[in-house]
């Protein structure tokens, strides 16, 4: 199958293209930048120039290919608003594009999402679905409509900790605000808990969606239901050799920042369902394990 991936070059996609094309499919991957396009040839990917503002662009990819498999997001915190209805279009515009084709359409989304409606400590199920006013909601329940409009379509939501090398993003965060801040800090009596998984079992479920999941499918990229956030920052702690500390919810945006919102959510999500669904075991190393084996702290 000729699959067109948007993200195709990131810390999550590079792996996906890899794993797509040992599995024996061609990829097309998007490419802003001369720097992605560069990447992606070199894995042997074809390049697709554009970018999700570009719909008409996005439109053509999607038409011409097999399936979809749609990762990038803008990751601004800072105008966050904007990167969802980003996201939002571009995924109606491809999804417009594939109508009435059967094909498969595969994008990423969050469990963190399922904080903002589930009683504090339920564990979230793919079962549980999330209102379009969530952040990246809208996205979510528009690609598992198009399962009634001739498109077999899923949902991956990921765990907020989508770990590995080269990984930059909550957890690198938490480390540089831990150094800023000459402590690695958890919120109250850091029992929170955050879900995670290996990257290379994200990707490995990703090729998995797109060759089984059925029409309207919410899949779990869940591969530790929900780690206590207390624990992460204590590895963090040891390994900069900081104090730990609990802070109180109401200094949690000051000392977080825009991650804040993050730190202070109760996440814990299975992926059961996931696994029965579609055969799929995370088989690479946890999130603490991960984290001791020091590659996070060098540089």
């Amino acid at each position: 199958m000729r699959v067109f991936v948007t993200g195709a070059s990131g810390f999550i996609g590079s792996a996906v293209v890899r794993e797509l094309l040992g599995a024996g499919h061609q990829v097309l991957g998007l490419a802003r930048s001369d720097e992605s396009a560069a990447a992606l040839t070199a894995a042997g990917a074809d390049v697709h120039r554009g970018s999700l503002d570009d719909l008409d662009s996005l439109r053509a990819a999607a038409a011409a290919a097999g399936g979809v498999i749609h990762l990038a997001f803008v990751h601004d915190f800072s105008n966050y608003s904007d990167s969802i209805g980003i996201d939002k279009r571009a995924v109606d515009a491809m999804g417009a594009a594939l109508e009435g084709t059967g094909k498969p359409f595969v994008i990423t989304s969050g469990t963190l999402m399922l904080s903002y409606g589930l009683p504090r400590g339920q564990i979230g199920t793919e079962a549980d679905a999330v209102h379009s006013e969530v952040p990246r909601g809208g996205a979510e329940n528009a690609v598992l409509a198009l399962a009634e409009r001739g498109v077999r379509s899923a949902v991956v939501r990921l765990s907020p900790s989508v770990h590995g090398r080269d990984d930059h993003g909550f957890v690198p965060a938490l480390i540089g605000i831990a150094r800023a801040k000459g402590v690695s800090a958890y919120i109250g009596d850091g029992s929170k808990r955050w879900p995670a998984l290996h990257r290379l079992d994200a990707a490995r479920l990703s090729r998995q969606a797109l060759a089984s999941a059925p029409a309207g499918s919410r899949l779990h990229g869940v591969g530790e239901q929900g780690i206590p956030f207390r624990e992460i920052a204590g590895v963090i702690g040891r390994h900069l050799n900081l104090p730990v500390v609990s802070i109180p919810p109401e200094e949690a945006a000051a000392h977080f920042t825009w991650l804040g919102g993050y730190a202070s959510a109760d996440n814990p999500t299975s992926s059961a369902l996931t696994r029965e669904l579609l055969g799929w075991q995370p088989e690479h190393v946890g999130l603490i394990e991960d984290l001791e084996e020091g590659h996070y702290f060098k540089g």
